[in-house]
């Protein structure tokens, strides 16, 4: 019998299963501890075929078992591995099956020193493998820009590096500041905003983002996933300016162009105002030479037609009288084929009166209304000889016809087994017969048969 079936025995409290004991465990567990961080080392790792995560979380005195699940630790990279220091987010549950303690994990990342460059390395690699470091998909940087925008800190030294050295060697560049935070954790929200802003003011043919040198974790907005997005998305040509020459950040991969600083960020964008001046002072002299070279020839030109030109006047004189002799020749020309068109046309309707549809209907009606007449005739003559025909087959069949022969006196007898009876001994005494006679048919029974044999004289069978 069933434990659980039997009857309580008065006076003992109620004993839980093993079940029902784990499943009220796991229910106060999960609704005690809605979501908790837990650190420490990673130990006891393995990724069955499943594509769940199962591992022990340890430090110097305990540990806990932990479970994580596809659909949580798809995303993580670099895969972690034996002795990482990760912190985990997830909720404290219980393994009925087994009793188990354990950590449902929902979120992994490293913990402790390197965390940060570990960070770096896994957006690197998941935007490496989407292809947003692509060459290809790079935009050529202007040569000579009209205008610039730069996203940075408007009181920071690389808004100060960028003016001094467009000032120094292009001034006419002009130059549009679009103010973000490049530090903090607000930072980054902060910068795609800036890069937003400058992509509706669409008066920037470049776009410099960046900001002076730091830590690494001062420069850690310019590694945020959305602000590698914004720069990806931009349509404008972006330089990405961070740091000092040393300093690398995911901003750098994504960009359009890498400068190593602020100010080689303005080097790159700006050409020398020297050698702009020195290349128009040559382009000058050199246009100014054409010029008057060209000068020269068209004069030259311009004698050598002088000289031929005619007085205009006899020119003139000559195209009225030209054009008189063809207007001549037109008018002849024009009277001569009208003539033509005109004979024809009087041929042409003589045709066509000759060939008039009305005159055919008219012989066409005369033909109809003959052969009327003689369809007639023919119709008539043939229902007169095939009355002939039928008269004469009439009185042929007549002559032959079994009923002229009754007609005479004679009769058909018949019985109900013999359609023509045609000898007397074919009957016997009392049959019953049937006689067709000229006009009309009688019924009768026989009394005696009398055989027609001479030699027997007339004798009753």
């Amino acid at each position: 019998m069933d434990p659980r079936n039997m009857p309580a025995i008065p006076g003992q409290p109620r004993a839980l299963s093993v079940s029902e004991l784990n499943h009220q465990v796991r229910h106060l567990l999960e609704t005690s501890f809605m979501q908790a961080w837990v650190e420490g080392e990673l130990s006891s790792f393995s990724r069955p075929a499943s594509g769940h995560w199962y591992f022990t979380l340890k430090d110097a005195k305990c540990q806990v078992r932990c479970a994580m699940f596809k659909g949580f630790n798809q995303r993580i990279r670099p895969l972690p591995k034996e002795g990482d220091q990760v912190r985990i987010r997830g909720k404290v549950s219980l393994y009925e099956s087994r009793g188990d303690f354990q950590l449902i994990a929902e979120h992994m990342e490293p913990a402790g020193a390197g965390a940060l460059q570990q960070a770096f390395e896994a957006l690197k690699y998941k935007l490496q493998q989407e292809g947003l470091f692509e060459p290809a998909r790079k935009k050529p940087i202007p040569a000579l820009p009209r205008h610039i925008g730069v996203v940075t800190s408007p009181t920071g030294a690389a808004i100060h590096d960028i003016l001094t050295v467009l000032a120094r060697r292009f001034p006419a560049i002009g130059v549009t500041l679009y103010p973000t935070l490049v530090q903090g954790q607000s930072a980054a929200a902060d910068i795609v905003r800036a890069i937003q802003a400058a992509e509706r003011h669409n008066r920037a043919d470049v776009l410099i983002i960046g900001r002076g040198g730091g830590s690494l974790e001062d420069l850690w907005c310019f590694n945020d996933e959305a602000v590698a997005r914004a720069i990806a998305a931009c349509p404008l040509p972006t330089v990405s300016a961070v740091g000092h020459e040393v300093d690398f950040t995911i901003a750098d991969f994504v960009a359009d162009l890498r400068a190593p600083t602020p100010s080689a960020a303005a080097e790159k964008l700006s050409p020398d105002q020297r050698d702009w001046l020195r290349l128009l002072d040559s382009q000058q002299a050199r246009l100014l030479t054409a010029f008057h070279t060209q000068q020269r020839r068209l004069a030259t030109r311009l004698e050598h037609l002088a000289a031929r030109l005619r007085d205009p006047r006899r020119e003139l004189q000559d195209k009225a009288q030209r054009l008189d002799e063809l207007d001549l020749r037109l008018q002849a020309a024009m009277a001569r084929r009208l003539e033509r068109l005109q004979t024809r046309l009087a041929n042409a309707d003589g045709r066509l009166q000759s060939q008039s549809p009305a005159r055919h209907l008219v012989i066409a009606q005369q033909q109809v209304g003959q052969l009327a007449q003689r369809l007639q005739r023919a119709t008539q003559q043939t229902l007169a000889h095939k009355r002939e025909r039928l008269a004469h087959a009439g009185q042929a069949l007549h002559l032959v016809s079994p009923l002229s022969t009754l007609s005479r006196g004679y009769a058909i007898v018949s019985t109900p087994e013999q359609p023509v009876v045609r000898k007397a001994t074919e009957l016997a005494p009392g049959d019953a017969i049937s006689a067709r006679l000229g006009a009309g048919r009688v019924d009768a029974t026989v009394l005696r048969i009398h055989s027609d044999d001479p030699a027997s004289g007339d004798s009753v069978l």
